[in-house]
This record gives C-alpha cells, structure tokens and sequence, in this order.
C-alpha cells in the first residue's frame, strides 16, 4: 500500500457555499499519459457537521490536456456525501489510480447543492501519492 505525500503535489480547498462549486489548483502530472503512473490520487473531504438532511456535496476528479480546459474524468466515479437524518456528514476519501487515458493536469471540483448548509469551514485536499 502506497502511503508517501509529495507536499508540492497536494491541493486543499474550502468548500464552496451551497449551491457553488469550486476547483483546486491543478497538478502538473508531466506527462500527457498515466499508462506508466506508479501512484494513486487521494481525496479527502474533512467531517460536514453542517451538510443539510438529505443535500449532497459531490467531488470530481477532472483532468486537461492544457491546463486550463478541465472535464471530469468519465472512467471515474465522483464522491458524494449526502447529510444524514439530522443532517451533517462524517469524514469521507476516496483513493484511486487515474486511466491510462487520463490527461496531463488533473484538479478536483466541489459541488454543494443549494440549501446544502454552510460548509465553508471545512476542506477538502487533493494529494499524489506514492
């Protein structure tokens, strides 16, 4: 199991507000290719104590071949956190190894859906590891 971070290739970022979205800076993965990539992508989302019932809070992974036009990587699934009952969420992750198609920049999107609660105090981080 791969466990070494690179901290020049981890991103965190705020949660966006309800009903936004935000995107990390992206990683220069150097190659246009990942057939040969020995690492794995690791996505964190901190606990969301104020993630409303039964709203959503989706992360995508979302590669580009130039850095500036990003789409999400279809072989992957995003994550989703969805409030509980009473509302809030625990700690979420997701670790996965990019296709062999995917490209050069790769970033992660949040998305809150509206009246999804202030989850503006909690991160989510986007690492390499190795």
């Amino acid at each position: 199991m791969r466990s070494l971070k690179d901290a020049l290739l981890t991103r965190t970022l705020a949660l966006p507000a309800a009903g936004a979205s935000a995107s990390t800076a992206a990683i220069d993965l150097t190659s246009a290719s990942q057939a040969e990539s020995h690492f794995e992508v690791e996505i964190k989302v901190e606990a969301l104590p104020n993630l409303a019932a039964g709203k959503s809070a989706t992360v995508t992974l979302e590669d580009s071949a130039n850095g500036s036009a990003f789409a999400a990587i279809a072989e992957l699934a995003p994550l989703e956190i969805t409030g509980g009952v009473g509302g809030g969420a625990a700690a979420a992750s997701l670790r996965v190894r990019l296709p062999a198609a995917a490209r050069r920049h790769l970033r992660a999107t949040a998305d809150v859906e509206a009246a999804g609660g202030d989850n503006t105090a909690a991160s989510l981080s986007l690492a390499l590891i190795f």
